[in-house]
């Protein structure tokens, strides 16, 4: 079960390289990326999270880095379950998941520059994509919705994948949610090749106890989507996720969402 995974993310590694490959820049040396993974080695500890900025680094920063980075991280929602982030910079450049934090430490190695984060860890009281056994399905759909982990705007993200027929509304209803403060999640088109044959949007409508609290129209040049809601924190609410594949010609839409109920 892990070799489909470690495929695509290879794949995904693939097309990030023909994209550096064709950026004339300055690249940093092989003498900076080694004493920079040595400093990331000497005080990383399992559950940092590591990210590379700009993002068409990333395949480099696998290769020196990749063993520190498993796939549950690798297709993480978002950064805000992670204390410790480590950022690889090249050019000054900042990831989007450091955008609001300030780093506590810095240090250059050559062309990069390494930056470590320290932030307050969200708590999870609901993961979607892990209750999406105990949830109700109804709609028109190819194929049950799974978890699985897809590529959504060349990024790997493990999600709940729903494709609804064409001009038709899957219903995913989870009938007993314990909510937080917020309900956080995030929503795309996956498959690169898909959104290249097929160019209509879809829709993701999130709902509790009857209230929609998400509205979101996502097309194929949307990438991966946030959206939040406050929330009361109590047990035992009911919570509807719809996912609608706009259009007659709309065939196999794979609307891929994950959402967090977080304290």
């Amino acid at each position: 079960m892990i070799a489909a995974p470690a495929l695509f993310l290879a794949l995904v590694s693939f097309w990030e390289m023909v994209v550096v490959s064709r950026v004339r820049v300055r690249a940093p040396s092989e003498r900076d990326w080694q004493a920079l993974s040595a400093a990331v080695r000497a005080a990383h500890r399992p559950g940092d999270l590591i990210v590379f900025a700009p993002g068409w680094i990333d395949p480099l920063g696998r290769h020196y880095l990749g063993d520190l980075i498993p796939l549950e991280m690798a297709g993480r929602m978002d950064a805000a379950r992670y204390p410790v982030i480590w950022e690889v910079s090249e050019r000054g450049a900042r990831a989007r998941e450091t955008a609001d934090l300030e780093p506590d430490r810095s240090q250059d190695f050559g062309r990069l520059t390494l930056r470590h984060y320290r932030q307050r860890a969200a708590v999870v009281v609901t993961d979607f994509a892990a209750a999406l056994p105990g949830a109700e399905v109804s709609g028109r759909s190819r194929g049950a919705p799974s978890v699985l982990l897809e590529e959504v705007g060349f990024e790997a993200h493990r999600c709940v994948v729903v494709v609804p027929a064409p001009d038709q509304t899957v219903r995913i209803r989870y009938p007993a949610v314990e909510l937080g403060a917020e309900l956080v999640g995030h929503v795309g088109l996956a498959d690169v090749f898909t959104r290249r044959d097929v160019r209509d949007p879809a829709r993701l409508v999130v709902s509790i106890d009857g209230r929609t609290v998400a509205d979101l129209t996502v097309g194929v040049d949307d990438g991966w989507v946030r959206f939040r809601a406050l929330t009361t924190p109590h047990a035992g609410a009911v919570v509807e996720i719809a996912a609608t594949a706009i259009g007659p010609r709309a065939r196999d839409r794979r609307v891929c969402f994950a959402a967090e109920a977080r304290r």
